[in-house]
């Protein structure tokens, strides 16, 4: 590869969690080539943009990038421009048709061909498109290129086969399947060589791992048994995978967190059926109930739409009811978003965007009440918070989260990032609580 006249990449990524992961992946072979990375697009000779296809306003995002990169590849003809990623699985004919400037479109599987996919690009002079999906693919024998920080991530299973009706991700990731516990094991432990000190291990369904006879709560236990790992977090899981197995090796452990991600979606069961979500209102509450009855003081999240089509004022009513008798730590809500592929885009009774924005603006107050009351609740409590990074409004003072993800505000002493240290929480002001540390502990 030293014959590539191009020294220098950026990397751009969109989306979630998996996107971070596939970004470090897509660094650490660019990197392999000899390439270096900057952060100056007009010094870079390719730019490469990780995408991101699960809501419409992600897509508008890297068209509006893309044309600006349009413009500097005017005044420098050699740039390569690349799109990878879902949107790059979802959109190809149109970025192809609309966006001939582009020169490598690569979906999620296809990332080990970067290398010769722009030495073929730099001799046929033309776009290259590489988007199969894969039922095989999962990088087990690559590391990805992480920066300096306190967390790994690590990608454990890829693709879905939920199909929820809403949700574009089995069209753009493919099926569900699992790398090995060995070669999971072998990753973390290199991340703990390299000094980070907190895993999060991650799947589009991360709890339906599976490979051979080894559950995800098998793994959970391996990775857990790792000397040097102090905090293990997962995300995202699905409900339907989530049982008492799981939820036992969690509060077994502590360096496993006290801290559950459970995407509700919406407390309607009409609405439930019609998004393909498996479960209903019942057996969620059920289960949320029993997370907190095994791992008390448990921190939970959700995932809420709001605005599905179909979706009835009673039914939004209804959802309001199980947030108020659940109360989640935190949520996360969206306006309903159609994709293409998608069964719920040929749905014919969609909702306004104006009943969609009433709505949502309901849902946010109500969390917000929410979040306030359980964080109030902590005042006077002793925790445990791994320092992050420096608070965005006092560069005295560091923000971390606590062993149940709340974060943390507290005054820097003598502590540095990546340091886990005991604190009193003193306040609680909406998501925020701010603390005093425990010196002589």
């Amino acid at each position: 590869m030293e014959s590539l006249p191009i020294k220098k990449f950026v990397l751009e990524t969109y989306g979630c969690q998996m996107n971070t992961a596939d970004s470090e992946l897509v660094e650490g072979i660019l990197l392999k080539l000899g390439l270096e990375k900057t952060q100056d697009l007009h010094d870079a000779d390719a730019i490469f943009l990780n995408t991101c296809a699960i809501r419409e306003n992600a897509e508008v995002k890297v068209h509006s990038r893309l044309g600006n990169l349009h413009k500097i590849k005017r005044s420098k003809p050699h740039l390569i421009i690349g799109v990878l990623g879902c949107m790059a699985q979802n959109l190809k004919d149109d970025l192809l048709k609309n966006k001939p400037y582009v020169d490598i479109i690569l979906g999620p599987d296809s990332y080990r061909n970067i290398p010769k996919l722009m030495s073929r690009h730099l001799t046929e002079k033309k776009s290259i498109v590489d988007t199969k999906l894969s039922r095989y693919e999962v990088y087990e024998d690559m590391f990805p290129s992480r920066g300096d920080t306190f967390n790994a991530w690590v990608s454990i299973m890829r693709g879905c086969d939920k199909f929820c009706s809403f949700c574009i991700v089995p069209f753009t990731r493919g099926r569900e399947r699992s790398r090995s516990v060995d070669s999971v094991v072998t990753e973390v432990k290199k991340a703990v060589d390299q000094g980070f000190v907190e895993i999060t291990l991650l799947g589009q369904n991360v709890n339906s791992y599976k490979h051979e006879k080894q559950s995800f709560a098998d793994l959970l236990l391996a990775v857990s048994d790792i000397k040097g790992v102090r905090r293990i977090r997962y995300t995202s899981p699905h409900p339907q995978d989530i049982n008492v197995e799981l939820l036992e090796v969690m509060a077994s452990r502590d360096n496993i967190c006290n801290y559950v991600h459970f995407p509700m979606q919406s407390g309607s069961n009409e609405l439930l059926k019609r998004m393909n979500r498996t479960y209903t209102r019942e057996h969620f509450y059920y289960m949320a109930e029993k997370i907190r009855e095994i791992m008390p003081n448990c921190g939970l999240s959700t995932d809420i739409i709001v605005g599905f089509p179909g979706e009835t004022d009673a039914q939004f009513r209804e959802t309001l009811d199980l947030m108020e008798k659940i109360k989640f730590n935190t949520a996360f809500t969206f306006k309903y978003s159609s994709r293409p592929y998608t069964r719920a885009e040929q749905f014919s009774d969609q909702i306004s965007e104006q009943v969609k924005k009433d709505r949502l603006d309901e849902m946010l107050k109500l969390q917000r009440k929410h979040t306030l009351e359980l964080n109030l609740d902590k005042v006077g409590n002793f925790e445990q918070v791994l320092i992050e990074k420096e608070s965005k409004k006092s560069t005295n003072h560091w923000a971390g989260r606590t062993d149940s993800n709340e974060w943390v505000i507290v005054e820097k002493n003598h502590s540095k990032i990546k340091d886990i240290i005991p604190v009193e929480i003193t306040e609680a002001s909406g998501v925020i609580l701010r603390a005093k540390e425990i010196t002589g502990a």
